[in-house]
């Protein structure tokens, strides 16, 4: 029986291809929409995520994700350092800069202050220079896409292809000389702007004078000391906030979720995904069925149940939103894959299979909802009157 329901599916083939079109484009939108919106929240955590040697972030109370940075004064960091239990604690200074192009042009840069002694806190892969050599005279370090991109110098005329920066190259931030002397490859940032590495002193040279100019304080609990109660204990001495990297994962994600439009952006993109995925997978069933409801009427009259006929038809449907499925995920991670090195924000981890799956079960299992109404309602006599 189940042999004689893939024979029909596969016999109709303009209804056959349609189906797998509708599942195709519902599993495509769902998957690459979902990709985009998760790459996006990466990205607005991909500093954290670089930084993985500290335990803990400690900061001003009122920030509410990591790029909104309210400087402390330097005498906070002794006072962390002097809560028990702190390994170490080392400052971090992460401010917007602006780079002075070969044509007169200005580049906002993030820039990273690393502690001068211990450079913790560096970019994660280096891939040309060492991260030691910030400890030279006016050195950084200067992130892959940058300097292939907006930190590229300028080519003799406007047609003229920019040039990548390289080690040896020099920049102009905030009109003080900079010389790379690595080029780093790091997590791309939410708003896609260059990444700038150098030591902490040398950030704050760069930088606007201010009273205030430490961002950050990178802490490391003393070994068997619980990070979570490490935090308490110095929120409740100093006065800071101080997170473990996932609270401040979890709370920078909170603040784009709920300050900016983003999730409903692509929430309704993904809804229409599945209506649309929905509306044409059932209606085309739906004629599918109509189109054999002769034959189905046959099978009935000869014994088989309601039941049977059910599973015949989620046969279908299962093969039917398999194929589509494949497709769809297929194109968009060849997408995701295309984009890898560009501005387009594409993350597909192993959970968005499992809910494009979901999707597409759902909407197989509506669609075979919708035409088995027809079939219970047959009277198999009905067949044979004509």
């Amino acid at each position: 029986m189940f042999l004689i329901a893939l024979k029909m599916l596969v016999g109709n083939r303009g209804k056959y291809f349609a189906m797998i079109a509708g599942i195709f484009f519902a599993s495509l939108i769902i998957t690459q929409q979902l990709s985009i919106f998760i790459g996006l929240m990466s990205r607005t955590i991909g500093f954290i995520t670089d930084t993985g040697q500290p335990d803990l972030w400690v900061m001003d109370s009122k920030v509410q994700f990591v790029d909104d940075t309210k400087p402390l004064q330097d005498t906070r960091l002794l006072q962390v350092r002097g809560v028990a239990g702190v390994a170490w604690a080392v400052p971090l200074y992460k401010g917007l800069l602006k780079a002075r192009m070969s044509n007169g042009t200005f580049q906002n840069c993030n820039t990273i202050g690393l502690d001068d002694a211990s450079l913790i806190g560096g970019p994660p892969v280096m891939l040309s220079g060492k991260l030691s050599d910030l400890r030279l005279a006016d050195s950084v370090i200067v992130d892959e896409a940058g300097a292939n991109g907006k930190l590229a110098k300028m080519g003799n005329s406007p047609k003229d292809p920019r040039i990548p920066l390289k080690v040896g190259d020099t920049l102009e931030l905030n009109d003080n000389r900079a010389v790379v002397v690595g080029i780093a490859r790091v997590t791309r940032t939410f708003q896609s702007q260059p990444v700038v590495y150098t030591t902490y002193t040398r950030a704050t040279r760069f930088a606007p004078r201010e009273r205030k100019q430490l961002s950050f304080v990178l802490v490391k609990a003393q070994p068997g000391v619980d990070p979570i109660a490490l935090s308490k204990k110095i929120s409740s001495s100093t006065g800071l906030a101080a997170y473990t990297s996932d609270e401040f994962k979890s709370i920078t994600i909170s603040y784009f979720l709920k300050n900016t439009g983003i999730p409903i952006n692509f929430g309704i993109a993904v809804a229409l995904g599945f209506i649309v995925g929905t509306a044409i997978a059932g209606q085309t069933f739906y004629g599918f069925t109509l189109d054999n409801i002769r034959y189905l009427g046959i099978l009935k009259a000869m014994g088989a149940s309601n039941q049977l006929l059910f599973l015949m038809m989620a046969l279908q449907t299962s093969l039917v939103g398999f194929i589509g499925c494949g497709m769809g995920v297929g194109v968009a991670s060849l997408t995701g894959i295309l984009a890898k090195n560009s501005e387009l924000a594409f993350k597909i981890p192993w959970q968005l299979l499992f809910i494009t799956g979901s999707a597409v079960m759902l909407i197989c299992i509506l669609s075979t909802l919708f035409s088995i109404r027809r079939v219970i309602k047959l009277e198999p006599g009905i067949v044979f009157r004509s």
